[in-house]
């Protein structure tokens, strides 16, 4: 393949790149939507943080102390996502 045509390739993608994310940057989400998704996050990490704690408390035999320990380190985490995620809307 020519080098020139190559280019012209390139440049081609690169802007079809840029609009697309261009247009994925002025499309509005619903309310429901950004919702769902802080929801989603605050859960789910609540939700791994409790697995971890209760694997890690069964295999060194010191339940309950490491689920509550995770369980909390969790919904920390959470909280932070939804705030990040909050903060990312707001602009």
């Amino acid at each position: 393949m020519p080098e020139n045509q190559f280019k012209t390739r390139l440049k081609i993608a690169k802007e079809k790149a840029k609009n697309k994310l261009e247009k994925k940057n002025q499309e509005p989400s619903s309310n429901i939507g950004q919702a769902f998704k802080m929801s989603t996050e605050l859960v789910s990490a609540v939700a791994v943080g409790t697995i971890i704690g209760f694997i890690l408390d069964k295999w060194f035999g010191t339940k309950p102390w490491l689920i509550l320990l995770f369980f909390f380190v969790g919904v920390i985490a959470g909280i932070m996502n939804v705030i990040k995620s909050a903060k990312k809307l707001q602009k």
